[in-house]
């Protein structure tokens, strides 16, 4: 197993890419805690895990409040001592063009899509300073290309990759790595209905005849959050199916 006995917190794990990442961690060995702000979704996940014999935790978490990341974080700290692997995955899309973007909108994108992420890891790195760990930040393709009507979205997802880098450098030198997955088209069950309708112009963005799924992020999150990528850190890894390589 290639998370054995590794905890593990995986946010915006109720559905979609969160979940995959959530159900794969666990079948790898790790310890999962997974949270979201809809505590039903995460709690039938954390269920999941349980009855295939994993362990796991739920947290119903607002990534936007440092008083739940510092609430949580002190529960991982009180149950387990330490934290091996944070996955910021929480996030959220606002498909507006600039102009009718209020200031409400942009708060609330970068209050989830940047400052979760920021809290995290204020939280995770002194439990993880002393043995070392590894951090992935979800962010996206159009932080590496841009995207047409999603201003806000796509300058929070370019902080993402941003501060990793800036982590990655920070804190290499404790052994704990930072790096940054940026799915393209994927399929979740949030997305299918647009990813349907709009399913052949998706297709001549990819450069591979499908579009993604959230089991393929995951595993893609799963080999930078093991030991398998242990001199690897601040890098930025698309799952696109070759929409960058364009």
């Amino acid at each position: 197993m290639r998370l054995l006995d590794k905890v593990a917190l995986i946010t915006g794990a109720g559905s979609g890419m969160g979940e995959a990442e959530a159900l794969r961690f666990a079948k790898e060995g790790a310890i999962v805690i997974a949270t979201d702000i809809n505590e039903e979704a995460v709690q039938n996940v954390v269920e999941q895990i349980k009855s295939s014999g994993g362990q796991a935790l739920a947290f119903k978490h607002n990534v936007a409040s440092q008083d739940d990341w510092k609430s949580i974080m002190d529960e991982v700290k009180a149950s387990y001592g330490k934290l091996d692997i944070l996955v910021n995955n929480a996030g959220i899309s606002l498909a507006k063009p600039f102009e009718e973007q209020t200031e409400d909108d942009w708060a609330r994108t970068y209050g989830i899509n940047i400052n979760g992420v920021m809290y995290g890891m204020q939280t995770a790195l002194p439990l993880m300073e002393e043995h070392g760990g590894s951090i992935v930040n979800i962010s996206s393709i159009s932080a590496l290309t841009g995207m047409a009507g999603a201003g806000a979205y796509t300058a929070s997802k370019g902080a993402v990759r941003s501060i990793t880098k800036a982590a990655a450098v920070d804190y290499g030198k404790k052994n704990i790595r930072v790096n940054s997955v940026h799915p393209g088209y994927i399929v979740t069950p949030m997305s299918a209905p647009s990813m349907e309708q709009y399913k052949d112009y998706f297709l001549t963005q990819v450069a591979l005849p499908n579009l993604g799924n959230a089991e393929e992020v995951a595993n893609a999150v799963l080999f930078l959050a093991s030991d398998e990528a242990s001199h690897i850190t601040g890098i930025e890894l698309p799952v696109d199916g070759g929409v960058t390589a364009k």
